[in-house]
């Protein structure tokens, strides 16, 4: 059956192709994001949401969500998405950085010409019937110092633009290099050298707790003397009444903000003074911009709903389409893992404690994490997912660690899985065999080669005669057939364990019978999702 995609807001008619050419079922209902209440009713029969700004992903929303799998925002901003909610339902929230870049970038250079000229002023005194030449001096570009807060993405495009109108440029960005920045042709420097030094700043971050009022009005007070504030990245980066202030003063010569700290901004300390240039957060909003979020996402979104790649996720490990074919069987080898650790868990789990070897030490960790965490998480909670399944361990108190070694035994790669509970700590370790295969190859450090069924019995004992006669009379007495066999013990006499993989579950009048046999310390039921 063919995934379904909700499109709630106003994309591209070549986005929803996209959906339809690579064989997803796709409603394309561009106003129902406003209506949250029939939006509410209709979510449930959906594997994908595609939104912009208008639909609103709420907790209350998600809640009715019951099949789906991923919310696409086309865009970069995601304050309309409770990813809280959404990763605690296992939905996956991707949104598309990179389609407004240049876009973003061009607008806050626009910004930059449009204080440094007071051209929304100027054409605003001529349309006026005015001609007041004098009144509107500016400034020019060229040789002045431009200080770029965050010189990621799109901070490096400005960076870029900027030294062609030969300005000179600085940075500040904790994660920029020596060596990346002399690439570029700016600067690094602390926000500090640059606040004294610039004659104009453009911000380019994210809103996080460090970035938070970055230009606080203790920073903004340092500023250089007729300095001009950028502002097209987000609200909440300035101190805007303390702004409002400088700029009465004439500490600081202008600002252009694109984007407020309480949107749709209706009034701002920053409105309707001198030289203040303000536009309705209008940084991705060209025709090109728009249509190609449109055209990420509706990609992103199918090769996620049909391959399993995940790109430009915000709360799960991306996996690129390349990496969904070479980690899948790895990917089904953690979930197995994890799975037979948390089946075989009665307690509650104090640590987690994965180590990668060889080959698959040199993948997407990440991702293989989050599948032996949600096979751990399952037994508790059938519904979690690889997206659900951190939060769920956060949640509970579980510490994960995570070790990768370069090739130390037989096999070309392994994972191993060790649970820890106050009572006591569980190993499990497998492997990919070259026919795709997962295979368990040792529990409790005893070397086996199990290849892993949808259902399986597995017991412990004592190295003693009569095992294997007692697991194959009473299997058959019972009807179950026994597709594949495996024994393995730690010494002669010592601990020996068995993993039978069955046609249908073991019945618990067979687990009964063995139990009568004395022979074993363990009998336990599993099952694997082997799909």
């Amino acid at each position: 059956m063919a995934p379904k995609v909700l499109v709630s807001d106003k994309l591209s008619e070549t986005a929803v192709q996209i959906f339809r050419d690579r064989g997803i079922d796709v409603d394309f209902m561009p106003d129902l994001g406003k209506d949250k209440e029939k939006l509410a009713e209709v979510i449930g029969q959906y594997d994908g949401l595609a939104i912009r700004s208008a639909t609103k992903a709420t907790a209350a929303l998600l809640e009715k969500a019951d099949n789906l799998k991923v919310i696409g925002r086309a865009g970069i901003g995601t304050d309309n998405v409770d990813k809280e909610a959404a990763s605690k339902k296992g939905v996956i929230v991707m949104n598309t950085p990179f389609g407004n870049m240049i876009t973003t970038a061009e607008h806050a250079i626009a910004m930059m010409f449009a204080v440094a000229r007071q051209i929304p002023e100027a054409s605003e005194s001529t349309h006026a019937g005015k001609w007041e030449k004098s009144k509107f001096m500016g400034v020019e570009l060229t040789n002045k110092t431009l200080g770029v807060i965050g010189a990621g993405n799109i901070g490096g495009i400005v960076c870029d633009r900027a030294r062609g109108l030969k300005m000179k440029v600085i940075a500040y960005d904790p994660f920029l290099s020596e060596e990346k920045a002399d690439k570029m042709g700016v600067k690094k420097v602390e926000l500090e050298e640059l606040l004294q030094r610039a004659d104009f700043i453009t911000l380019h971050v994210p809103f996080t707790d460090a970035t938070a009022n970055i230009l606080s009005r203790e920073n903004l007070e340092k500023t250089k003397k007729g300095v001009r504030i950028i502002n097209c990245a987000r609200g909440g980066l300035v101190d805007e009444e303390a702004l409002a202030d400088l700029l009465k003063s004439g500490h600081v010569a202008g600002a252009a903000f694109d984007v407020f700290k309480e949107e749709p901004a209706k009034e701002n300390a920053l409105f309707n003074l001198p030289n203040v240039v303000c536009t309705p957060h209008l940084g991705a909003a060209t025709t090109e911009a728009q249509e190609n979020v449109a055209l990420q996402v509706a990609e992103q979104m199918s090769n996620y709903l049909l391959t399993g790649a995940v790109e430009n996720a915000l709360n799960m490990p991306s996996v690129t389409a390349e990496e969904a074919k070479v980690m899948g069987p790895w990917i089904k080898l953690a979930d197995h893992l994890g799975s037979f650790s948390g089946q075989m868990t009665d307690e509650p789990i104090k640590a987690i404690n994965i180590l990668y070897d060889g080959v698959v030490a040199d993948m997407n960790l990440a991702a293989l994490n989050c599948a032996v965490v949600a096979g751990i998480m399952k037994k508790a909670n059938p519904d979690v997912n690889m997206v659900s399944a951190p939060v769920v361990a956060k949640e509970r108190g579980i510490q994960i660690s995570t070790t990768n070694q370069d090739k130390s035994g037989t096999f070309d790669g392994y994972i191993k899985v060790t649970v820890v509970t106050d009572k006591r700590e569980r190993s499990i370790a497998g492997t990919v065999f070259s026919d795709g295969k997962p295979r368990f190859i040792q529990i409790k450090g005893i070397n086996i080669d199990a290849e892993v069924g949808a259902h399986m019995l597995y017991t412990t004992n004592e190295d003693v005669p009569g095992i294997i006669g007692a697991l194959g009379q009473t299997m058959g007495q019972n009807g179950v057939n026994i597709a594949n066999f495996t024994l393995g013990r730690a010494d002669v006499a010592g601990e020996a364990i068995a993993l039978l993989y069955v046609d249908e579950p073991v019945p618990a009048e067979a687990r009964a019978k063995l139990a009568e046999t004395g022979l074993f310390t363990q009998i336990k039921p599993l099952v694997f999702d082997v799909a």
